[in-house]
């Protein structure tokens, strides 16, 4: 099955990653472009040998399925056209900026029996596949520490002009990634505590449904030489440390497409995007307010 796919988004990560990646994959047909700025547009589907379009909907009339790289808030609005013009979806992490948005995408992809596919990178990375499967068999987990300090506003960083990630920093755009790898092992965050602290980090405390708590600690603005990415569980077996990750990002984007194409459900589709926002938005909330947020879903 070959699924024609539209792309929403011209930049560096909607040209290189989303682009690329699907003029590339045997199972998708790049056939579309739109973008906000109509000139990149052009640009881009020129590079991939597609069509740029003014408007959105016309797009949507020539797709089976759309990818979507662009700002959380804008990616909201257009995905739900999307699904509900009919058209499979590929998001990007966070799904949107408020858990309503995020709902009203995800709730419309159910309705309409679609395949969805949020591109949390790891999550398709088949050396973190096996160790999350491994150590959710496993059980008897109390928790885990994870600490992701990134640096992404120095010189020649092709992220460093994201507006939406200076004003959200890294509790929107790495906390998405931190969630998707704790989930599966420790279970649905019931609440959360956050705390702001130096260098635009965030410190969250997460309590799992099944009462393990995890810790996470986060920031987009870390001074270079204090980099840092790690993530252990502890427990009743000792400590499992999660791998680095085998293989490039483009190799996990392909299985991404891989799992829409042959129209195979994977976890991390919107319903999980969605619990993901909940869970950010309760963060967010909890460090404006100082108090401890209980993340309530249906």
């Amino acid at each position: 099955m070959t699924l024609r796919f539209g792309l929403l988004g011209t930049g560096y990560w909607a040209a290189e990653m989303h682009g690329a990646g699907l003029a590339a994959h045997p199972g998708a047909d790049l056939v579309a472009v739109w973008g906000r700025d109509g000139a990149k547009a052009e640009a881009l589907a020129k590079r991939y040998g597609a069509t740029a379009y003014e408007d959105v909907d016309a797009l949507l009339s020539e797709v089976d399925a759309v990818a979507v790289a662009l700002p959380p808030d804008v990616q909201a609005d257009l995905a739900l056209r999307a699904a509900r013009a009919g058209r499979h979806l590929l998001l990007d992490k966070p799904l949107a900026l408020d858990t309503a948005a995020a709902d009203r995408v995800a709730a419309a992809v159910e309705e309409r029996g679609l395949g969805s596919v949020v591109f949390f990178t790891n999550r398709f990375r088949p050396d973190i596949t096996a160790f999350l499967d491994e150590t959710a068999a496993v059980g008897g987990w109390h928790g885990a520490r994870m600490t992701q300090f990134a640096s992404i506003f120095q010189p020649g960083n092709p992220y460093g002009a994201s507006q939406w990630r200076r004003e959200k920093g890294g509790l929107w755009d790495i906390g998405p990634h931190a969630l998707s790898i704790l989930w599966p092992v420790l279970g649905p965050v019931a609440e959360v505590t956050a705390v702001d602290g130096p260098d635009a980090t965030v410190h969250l405390t997460l309590r799992h449904t099944g009462g393990a708590v995890s810790t996470a600690s986060l920031t987009l603005d870390a001074p270079p030489a204090a980099g840092l990415r790690d993530c252990v569980f502890y427990g009743e077996s000792g400590l499992a440390t999660l791998p680095d990750g085998a293989g490039t990002a483009e190799e996990a984007f392909a299985a991404a497409v891989d799992r829409l194409v042959a129209g195979v459900p994977h976890p991390c589709d919107a319903r999980f995007g969605a619990d993901v926002v909940a869970v950010l938005a309760a963060a967010e909330v909890s460090a404006r307010d100082g108090r401890k947020i209980a993340v309530i879903r249906d």
